[in-house]
This record gives structure tokens, sequence and C-alpha cells, in this order.
């Protein structure tokens, strides 16, 4: 089997992430991608299993309903490849005998050759599922899977550590946005008492202890109470 390069190329092109690209829009580009660009190939699947929990993405809504009754038969070459981290192929769906309920129904959806590549990416598995409408239109050709678990590592990657960017930056805002309150907090403590901001964290740190709360959330309490009894002002 050769892989074209159109697959290559939007493989390629899943491992580039912007903000509007998640694990599902990752998913279903690979089901898209393997139907558009490998010879043979009328539609595909992929599963992203993480801790027992999956996503499912689907080039066509009859392939949803198969991996659904293939889950349900707890059968099939997508539920072997999960299991052993093997690759799993069916050349003629008409003449499969390991999980004849599984064929029997793949036959009535159209399916007449299947291929599953399992792919491992830090944690977590992909499963890419392929499906003929003719016998033999597919191998376990090494070239086409080494491309998928290349790209498909690499897009999985890529999504993750964009997400830990984005937390980590949204905790960094946090973090300003709570020092902040902390200092208007503070300043309102030393005007009352004529104390040091030294003095004025310690006094907040000791309250916030006694009453089982963290800091930023009683200097937020604090600076609310004295804007709404003069009139939303700042403190000084």
């Amino acid at each position: 089997m050769e892989t074209t390069s159109i697959l290559a190329r939007d493989l390629a092109a899943l491992g580039r992430v912007t903000e509007g690209t998640s694990a599902e829009s990752v998913l279903r580009g690979i089901t898209e991608a393997v139907a558009r660009g490998v010879p043979g190939c009328a539609g595909g699947t992929a599963e992203l299993w993480m801790e027992e929990r999956v996503l499912l993405a689907a080039s066509h809504s009859e392939l949803t309903v198969l991996i659904d009754r293939e889950r349900d038969l707890r059968e099939g070459p997508s539920r072997e490849a999960l299991s052993t981290g093997r690759p799993m192929a069916i050349p003629d769906v008409m003449r499969e005998s390991r999980w004849s309920r599984y064929a029997a129904t793949a036959v009535r959806h159209g399916v007449r050759s299947v291929l599953v590549v399992p792919i491992a990416v830090e944690g977590a598995v992909v499963i890419i599922g392929l499906y003929g409408v003719r016998p033999g239109v597919f191998s376990s050709g090494g070239t086409l899977m080494a491309l998928l678990r290349e790209q498909v590592t690499v897009a999985l990657a890529n999504i993750w550590e964009f997400d830990d960017v984005l937390t980590g930056a949204a905790q960094m805002q946090e973090a300003l946005a709570g020092r902040s309150v902390i200092d208007q907090a503070k300043g309102i403590i030393m005007s009352k008492s004529g104390c040091s901001a030294e003095e004025a964290f310690e006094e907040l740190r000791r309250v916030s202890q006694h009453h089982q709360v963290k800091v930023a959330d009683l200097a937020k309490l604090l600076v609310t109470e004295h804007q709404q009894k003069h009139g939303g002002a700042a403190p000084a």
C-alpha cells in the first residue's frame, strides 16, 4: 500500500496547533485524512482512550454505529488492538472467523475490509480504524503505520503542551490578580492601623488562618467591603 502525499500533508497539518485546536478536532482530522489519502479507504475512525475514558470521531455515522456495536459485543479488531497493542487486519469481512458477530454488523454497514492501528501516546492510546468497501484493499504496510504513529503522536503532544501553556498563563494571571487585591487590602489595614506593609500582611495571614480561608479570598472580601462603604473607591 502506498501512502499518498495528500495523506502526509493532511496529517502534518494536524500538528499545527491553534487556539481552536482540540483533541476532538485532531481525531476528526485523522478520520478525514485517512479517508481522503489512503488508497482503497472509504472511511475512518479514531478513538482516544485515556484512563478508561474514550473520545470517538468517525468520518461517517455508519462507522460510529459500528464502533459502538463493537464495544457492546466486546469483540472486534479495535478491541483486540486496544488490548494487545498490535495492528489488526481483516482482508475480507465475509471470510472473517475470529469475530463473527462483529463481521455480520460490518457487512450490514457496507464494510468489506478493515485495518486497525493502535498508537501509544503519553499515557493514552489512539486506535485508528481504516475501512474499505471492497475486500483486500489494505495490507499491514509499515510505511502507512509509521506515518500515522509519527504524525498522530506529534499532533496530540502539541495539543497537550499547548494546553499546559494556556493553563500556566491562566494560573499566572490569577496569581497576579490575587497579588493586586492583597496589596489593596494591605493598604486598607495600613491606613486604619498605621502599621507597616509587612505587619498588614501578617495580620491578613493571621485572620485567614483563623477562619481557614485563603489570604487572597480574605483580601478580596476586605476590598469589596471597603469599596461598598466608600462608594466604590479603591483604597488609597
